[in-house]
């Protein structure tokens, strides 16, 4: 059995399929999905991701995503803070995230947004360590700087998501207890060194995730003169991940049950992911 360690199923675009998330769930349960971890961006989807977990027998966490910065008001956190405290006892809760640093974005490059973005950051590795919860972490040119906190900081590790970073880095992750996470990048052709790094690192350092509906596989990309021409985008969702794990398999050698067993035994160690499968 597959699981899906980054899927924003409360994300609107996910409307798109025939019945609603709900039939979409279903659909990637029929392929073997049995669990997806459904992480929060703001303070405003906090009860949303939490709701949906349980009504999907899904897994949620909790957190401020780096893109959601700019907007967010400082007691934000506090709010943050309270959620974890009031839910501490449920078991569909397992991280805080999504957390993290985005140096991408042209507008959270600035010097006043960089240090908001730490700021927050740092509070939300705090928040962790207080309510004794591992991390989901945005990587995304911003790989040491997290690290560097991380090291201030220190968390009870988690998955670095979407992880497309050196093998150095990697292993700097991994030293402070955390999976990385691969997903629809991984299957473009032209993604080599993501390749090799998937290749590389222990198996058990490796988890699977699709983000969706963000980072389709090549398999539903299309192009921006596509896109103009007319084509849609193919709709990212969890039941794409074990058409992905099969390209991971395949990078590594390996049979494609032996990656589906040993990726879910990875999430359920680093998550402390006690619910049955």
């Amino acid at each position: 059995m597959w699981i899906d360690t980054h899927a924003h199923l409360d994300a609107p675009e996910l409307d798109r399929h025939p019945g609603g998330v709900v039939a979409l769930r279903a659909q990637a349960a029929r392929q073997g999905v049995s669990r997806c971890v459904i992480p929060a961006v703001h303070a405003a989807n906090f009860d949303a991701v939490r709701l949906l977990a349980h009504q999907l027998g899904d897994v949620y966490a909790l957190g401020i995503h780096p893109l959601y910065v700019p907007e967010a008001r400082d007691d934000d956190l506090d709010r943050l803070d309270q959620a974890l405290s009031l839910h501490r006892d449920d078991p569909r809760l397992v991280a805080v995230g999504e957390i993290g640093l985005d140096f991408f974005v042209p507008e959270l490059c600035t010097p006043d947004m960089r240090e908001r973005q730490q700021r927050f950051y740092r509070a939300q590795l705090r928040l962790a360590r207080r309510h004794d919860l591992p991390v989901i972490l945005h990587v995304r040119r911003s790989a040491d700087l997290l690290l560097k906190h991380l090291r201030e900081v220190p968390v009870k590790g988690g998955i670095a998501h979407a992880f497309n970073g050196s093998l150095q880095q990697a292993q700097a992750f991994i030293e402070r207890g955390f999976c990385l996470g691969f997903g629809g990048a991984v299957t473009f052709d032209a993604a080599r060194q993501l390749r090799r790094l998937v290749t590389e690192l222990p198996l058990e350092a490796v988890v699977l995730e699709t983000d969706s509906p963000d980072i389709p596989p090549q398999w539903l990309y299309r192009t921006a003169a596509e896109r103009a021409a007319g084509a849609a985008q193919g709709l990212n969702s969890p039941a794409e991940l074990p058409r992905i794990g099969g390209i991971v398999a395949g990078l590594r050698g390996i049979p494609l049950q032996s990656l589906a067993e040993a990726t879910a035994s990875n999430v359920r160690k680093v998550l402390a992911l006690a619910l049955d499968p």
